[in-house]
């Protein structure tokens, strides 16, 4: 019989030792990362007295998967939207830690004189929180539901998006020998572009693809489709020379906003788990004792280093973004550790090949000790707050508290600010798309059309341009026109004259951006002069804006991008995860909408709406019935109500505690009898004297009367017969009966 190979025998090493350590730090109730690196410590060639992995250079690549997998689960965790809506107070707080841990992390490498990307790759290291252990001990300390936690919570969010733009810069830094300040702001706008353009395109068409196979794709499909999309789009970074881990982050947002997220996001995890798993065990196979025992200096300062400043910088991070004093120290305190994304950066920075190999294991160890710290740090925040309150003069306190960069927004009249900042938006969108799609016809299509049409050089230009003009119209089209009927515009237009020259340059200007398009495909396919190709590139800009077809096609693919944007909050309204957004128009009429569900008991099953007159007697209207993954909009009075029904009433207060209370209370009052309500079986011989010989089933009674049931008649055969409802029963018919005891015992004396 043939050995296995080398690979099964460490997988089988390394997922049984993870499975037993990990159970164990589950008894422990500590994070279960933690029990993988410790897993991938016992298995290591630095620990002479276990099993160790034969073949480091497979499970490096097992790992490699891991990171794409989990930074792929992290983007369908991740939301846009949501980020948006919070607002600038959590981009504040973990901009202003971020920069501060890295300038500390930094300066602590470099007083121990370590090398400059050692000491680089340091802070970006010591900057990132862990979500993971975080939102664990918020959880075990019962903590999770309190304001400061939700506050940590999106700062947390915002730190792994940031950390994948730092992987990307740390990448571009240590590919360069010296990299300026130039060369970082390229670096920079590459992510942007790239970022946008692949949301853009992303929400676009993958939505529109799993819209259009829905009623194919069942689990299995559906799990094959997401990671092959994840490995697609891990693939097209490396590409363009970003990290797969970055790639797979993306297609994880993009899929974050489709219907099937949810369904995702529970296929993947095991996925996510097992590859995660061999991640983190690879990083415990880097520790190696010696290293930590050189190193013991070191560690302890960069302990406290992320203790001092997180409980310093992320308090200072979390007041600047609007917090009191009190919830800010509870914030920072909280993010006093290092994790997961730790390790990823120091992986990446070993695979670069840029930072010493003592610095893994030291993060490693570091990470572990703040982790055991972390419920004790939160602890700490409250009396330390108290000892401050105590100590300092009471105008420092109330100056603290009033230290804010985020106050609660205000609702802008100012419609220049939201006229130029929406018209920035579109006119960089619209851009972006434009110069992708120029890039990837002179890339692909030219080359091609001229080697279809040898020696016809100029005609292949001419069909290649008139073919990408046609392409990036729709795009120019909306970046010259879109928001010039706005309310914003319209309401500057007529509020003073002297608005209107400013907002006439806003529409110019954007037709020399789109000019400018239609200018570079000229003047790279044509030698005509300048002025020429100016003149050309004005003329089908000006026939775009005036051309009713592209107009509908522009419209028409905006409205398909508005519609798969927002196809999870359609979702969640219309499975009552969400309540309807005209739900807030509402209240400002004094009415609003409320939910109500329909207990198993309910007297109200079965009855349609025009019997249970719910408007008359309540004053409610019921706007929609929510029947498990069916919805009934608007019903009509001959729509019926089942018990475990959700029911969408509009009303006031009054009326819907009145309707609240009407749904709890009418059901049926509990069987005091229950125990009477048991069914039995039994036998019953139909005699010369019985009253039912010469009836027929339905003229017997034996349902309607005793409120009993036939189930069959015994004729000698292996089965009972069923009885036909014309038969009549006969002399020594053998039947057999269920019922309750009370009903079989009358029907049996008759």
């Amino acid at each position: 019989m043939s050995e296995l190979p080398t690979l099964i025998n460490d997988l089988a090493l390394i997922l049984i030792v993870a499975g037993v350590v990990t159970l164990v730090f589950k008894k422990l109730r500590q994070p279960l990362v933690l029990g993988y690196v410790m897993a991938g410590f016992l298995v290591s060639p630095h620990m002479p007295y276990t099993m160790s992995v034969m073949d480091n250079v497979d499970i490096k690549t097992w790992a490699d998967i891991g990171v794409m997998f989990l930074l792929f689960s992290l983007g369908l965790d991740f939301s846009f939207k949501k980020i948006l809506k919070k607002g600038v107070a959590p981009m504040v707080a973990a901009c202003t830690i971020i920069f501060f841990m890295t300038t500390l992390g930094a300066v602590v490498g470099h007083s121990f004189g370590w090398k400059r990307m050692d000491c680089i790759f340091l802070g970006g290291m010591l900057a990132m929180s862990s979500t993971t252990i975080i939102y664990k001990a918020l959880d075990d300390m019962g903590l999770r539901q309190q304001k400061f936690a939700s506050m940590v919570m999106s700062v947390l969010i915002l730190e792994d998006i940031l950390a994948i733009v730092m992987m990307v810069m740390l990448s571009a830094l240590a590919s360069g020998n010296n990299p300026d300040g130039g060369q970082m702001l390229e670096s920079v706008l590459k992510i942007g572009f790239f970022l946008v353009l692949w949301f853009v395109v992303g929400i676009f068409l993958v939505p529109m693809f799993l819209r259009s196979m829905r009623k194919l794709i069942n689990s299995e499909t559906l799990l094959i489709v997401a990671l092959g999309l994840c490995c697609l789009m891990s693939v097209l970074s490396t590409k363009v020379g970003f990290s797969s881990a970055f790639g797979a982050f993306v297609m994880g947002s993009i899929l974050a906003e489709t219907i099937e997220a949810e369904r995702i996001i529970k296929l993947v995890e095991p996925v996510k788990n097992l590859f995660g798993a061999i991640f983190f065990v690879s990083v415990g196979m880097l520790v190696d004792p010696k290293v930590i025992i050189d190193y013991a200096l070191p560690i302890a300062a960069l302990v406290l280093t992320i203790l001092a400043g997180q409980a310093v910088f992320g308090t200072l991070g979390f007041m600047l973004a609007g917090q009191s004093l009190k919830s800010a120290m509870r914030c920072g305190f909280s993010m006093a550790q290092i994790g997961e994304f730790s390790f990823i950066i120091a992986s990446l920075g070993l695979s670069l090949g840029v930072i010493g190999q003592f610095l893994y294991p030291v993060v490693v160890a570091v990470s572990v000790i703040t982790t055991f710290l972390t419920p004790y740090m939160i602890k700490l925040s409250v009396p330390c707050y108290n000892m401050l309150e105590r100590r300092l003069p009471k105008p420092w306190i109330r100056a603290m508290n009033n230290v804010a960069l985020s106050h609660p927004a205000q609702r802008g009249h100012n419609n220049w600010k939201r006229l130029i900042s929406q018209l920035v938006r579109i006119t960089v969108v619209y851009s972006i798309l434009s110069a992708a799609t120029i890039a990837l016809m002179f890339t692909f299509f030219l080359p091609f059309i001229r080697s279809v049409m040898p020696g016809m050089h100029w005609w292949a230009n001419g069909i290649c341009g008139l073919a990408t003009v046609l392409l990036i119209s729709p795009f120019l089209r909306a970046m010259v026109m879109k928001k010039n009927h706005s309310e914003e515009f319209k309401a500057l237009w007529s509020e003073s004259r002297l608005n209107r020259l400013p907002l006439i340059v806003t529409i110019l200007v954007r037709v020399a951006v789109a000019s400018l398009f239609v200018f570079y495909v000229c003047n790279f396919l044509t030698r005509f002069t300048n002025a020429l190709m100016i003149s050309i590139a004005v003329a089908v800009v000006l026939l775009m804006i005036l051309s009713r077809r592209l107009k509908r096609s522009s419209i028409m693919m905006e409205r398909m991008f508005i519609l798969n944007l927002r196809s999870r909050d359609i979702e969640d309204q219309v499975m009552g995860r969400k309540r309807p957004l005209y739900a807030g128009h509402l209240l400002d009429r004094n009415i609003h909408i409320g939910e109500f569900s329909l207990p198993e008991d309910t007297q109200w099953g079965g009855c349609k709406l025009k019997e249970l007159k719910l408007r008359n007697k309540y004053g409610v209207m019921v706007s929609s019935i929510l029947r498990g993954h069916h919805r009934i909009n608007i019903p009509n009075g001959d729509d019926e109500l089942f018990p475990g029904d959700r029911i969408q009433a509009i009303g006031n207060d009054e009326q819907l505690a009145a309707f609240g209370h009407a749904v709890e209370g009418e059901v049926f009052d509990i069987d005091v009898d229950i125990e009477k309500r048991e069914m039995k079986l039994r036998q019953m011989v139909i005699d010369g004297k019985s009253t039912f010989v010469g009836k027929t089933l339905g003229e017997s009674g034996i349902r309607d009367k005793y409120n009993c049931m036939v189930v069959g008649l015994e004729e000698g055969k292996e089965n009972l017969s069923p009885i036909e409802p014309s038969r009549p029963f006969a002399k020594g018919d053998i039947i057999w009966i269920v019922g309750e005891e009370e009903a079989l015992q009358e029907l049996l004396s008759v």
